[in-house]
């Protein structure tokens, strides 16, 4: 059973910062690639960060410079360091682990509200 467990989120304000944590209850290896994805009120669920097995990362544009995604191998953990927040980073994060298509997982989000 793969279990993809996200914590850190919380209430920042404008311009601070948050670190999000993915912890999979499987080898981080066996997917092609983890990332973070968010989802706001009445939105679509979009890509913010990726890391593939390789280690290559790929940002939406709206983050580039402002969130790193990272991993700890032996922890079987990812990160998504999260700084100079703005309003419109208010989300539900999730993080995802991808086989191939359609195989993947989602952990259960974790909310990110900035406030202005």
């Amino acid at each position: 059973q793969v279990q993809l467990v996200e914590s850190g989120g919380g209430l920042v304000q404008t311009g601070g910062s948050l670190r999000l944590s993915c912890a999979a209850s499987i080898n981080i290896f066996s997917f092609n690639a983890m990332g973070w994805y968010r989802q706001a009120p009445g939105k679509q669920r979009e890509l913010v960060a990726s890391m593939a097995r390789s280690g290559s990362t790929n940002y939406a544009d709206s983050v580039k410079g402002r969130f790193t995604i990272s991993r700890d191998n032996p922890k079987n953990t990812v990160y998504l360091q999260m700084n100079s927040l703005k309003p419109e980073d208010t989300a539900v994060y999730y993080c995802n682990g991808l086989f191939q298509r359609p195989l993947e997982y989602w952990g259960q989000g974790t909310q990110v509200t900035v406030s202005s």
